[in-house]
């Protein structure tokens, strides 16, 4: 009766402290379309600053040289994004957005010649804080830099701003 009476003890407590196998699901949560969209001008931007010091040439597309158009087209291609690859045409792409709605990745837009009303020049959003807006592009005299739509020159020439993303 002892030996019965020990046996039912051990018997419960080994099923007693039995754990139980969870199932548990982990689902991985859809990134909200903002941070989506941040995420992908990050890239853009990203890509944007690897050339960064490139001498400038007509039509380039690559670190022998880059023009404006080219640094944007070849940017945002590089995230599977189509552009078309003049500056003009990609005016007409994205929506239009007023400067205070600018953020990174949007795109400005920039009649440069004194001969012609066309938009000529593109650049790319690389800060938009507290109303200081910064771009990186390509200019025929240094190449691809980064500028300011503060200063003169730019702010003059500013036409509009688009966003893609």
């Amino acid at each position: 009766m002892r030996s019965y009476a020990l046996l039912m003890v051990l018997f419960l407590s080994f099923v007693s402290c039995k754990s139980t196998k969870r199932n548990t699901v982990i689902t991985k949560k859809e990134a909200p379309a903002k941070t989506l969209k941040h995420s992908i001008a990050k890239a853009v931007i990203g890509n944007a600053m690897e050339f960064k010091g490139v001498r400038y040439k007509f039509g380039g597309t690559d670190r022998k040289g880059m023009d404006c158009s080219g640094l944007v087209y070849v940017s945002f291609k590089k995230e599977n994004i189509e552009l078309p690859r003049i500056s003009r045409d990609m005016a007409k792409k994205g929506s239009s957005i007023s400067l205070n709605k600018v953020n990174e990745g949007d795109l400005l837009f920039f009649k440069t010649s004194k001969k012609r009303s066309l938009i000529n020049h593109v650049g790319l959003v690389t800060k938009a804080k507290k109303g200081e807006i910064e771009f990186i592009h390509s200019t025929t005299s240094k190449g691809v830099i980064s500028s300011s739509l503060s200063e003169t020159y730019w702010n003059k020439a500013f036409v509009e701003a688009r966003r893609i993303l």
